[in-house]
């Protein structure tokens, strides 16, 4: 196995080498903008799958534009050198790539403008980040979700996340696998690091992108995959807190948690308990794409080796 590799200043360094200064504008004040990005190693295949690569940097560069950053680099060029560095890295198991736009100027003081912006990647082995055979146990947080006047809810803001941290580690101390968020209205957001949806009545429900969500790209591939290949019809509205407890089923959708039911909410069963049937359908299904096991959806994957 070769020692691992970044990209950092324009350039391929060992991962040891990639750091930044302390005096770093991003690091003092959250200034970056961020995508995960799900590479799937398929063994029988020996081949490692990128999931929707192309969509990715293409929300990694609506956040950036959203934050009035100006990377220099395309969409093809970020995809090239994401490439390049899964090549060099030669992992042959689930990895995780974040790729960072932030601001790189080693200035102390408040503002956007007049800042450097540059790009960085990282990869890391990453395997299931919440469990989706058995599913999890969810409580709603008393921590809301930030409101788009505040920050925008739709770019993936670094500084932003210490919202869903504190949520996720209230979960945690209360015995819960994860968060569910509410936004300032009182409607349900989303999870801290996932999009949520409920299926009643053969109909799969999830908040509207004004109820202040990450506009999820698996989410999008979950709907999808429910119109085309279940038949089922999607809605797209707020959500009262009290239906997620009379729900059929519920699931969670993310790049780090695939699509996971969840069984339990504020310690009250969704349905009866367990993953319900349209939940495994679509993971069936799902994880059939991403491991390269299923050709109707090949042009989400881009091939490594």
């Amino acid at each position: 196995m070769p020692q691992p590799t970044a990209y950092l200043n324009g350039d391929f360094v060992d991962l040891n080498d990639a750091k930044i200064s302390i005096v770093t504008h991003a690091f003092n004040y959250g200034t970056g903008v961020f995508e995960g990005i799900r590479g799937n190693w398929n063994e029988e295949n020996q081949q490692l799958y990128i999931f929707k690569l192309k969509e990715h940097i293409n929300r990694i560069l609506n956040s950036a534009k959203i934050m009035r950053f100006e990377p220099e680099l395309s969409n093809q060029q970020m995809c090239e050198i994401i490439i390049k560095l899964v090549e060099k890295n030669d992992y042959k198991e689930d990895i995780y790539i974040r790729p960072i736009i932030y601001k790189s100027s080693e200035i102390v003081g408040l503002r956007m403008h007049k800042l450097e912006d540059d790009f960085l990647v990282y990869i890391v082995p990453f395997g299931d980040y919440l469990d989706p055979s058995k599913g999890i146990n969810c409580g709603t947080s008393s921590i809301r979700r930030i409101d788009d006047s505040m920050v925008p809810v739709r770019a993936k803001v670094t500084g932003i996340y210490v919202n869903n941290s504190m949520a996720k580690t209230e979960a945690f101390l209360n015995g819960y696998d994860e968060a569910i968020m509410l936004n300032m209205d009182g409607h349900v957001s989303e999870g801290t690091g996932e999009n949520i949806a409920i299926i009643k009545n053969n109909k799969i429900i999830s908040p509207s992108v004004s109820d202040n969500i990450l506009e999820g790209i698996t989410l999008e591939t979950a709907l999808d995959i429910a119109k085309k290949d279940l038949s089922l019809d999607i809605e797209r509205r707020t959500i009262d807190r009290s239906e997620l407890y009379i729900a059929d089923e519920v699931l969670m959708t993310g790049t780090a948690a695939h699509i996971t039911p969840v069984v339990s909410i504020d310690k009250m069963k969704i349905g009866n308990g367990k993953p319900g049937p349209i939940s495994k359908k679509l993971q069936e299904k799902y994880f059939a794409i991403i491991k390269g096991q299923d050709n109707d959806y090949g042009e989400w994957l881009t091939k490594i080796f």
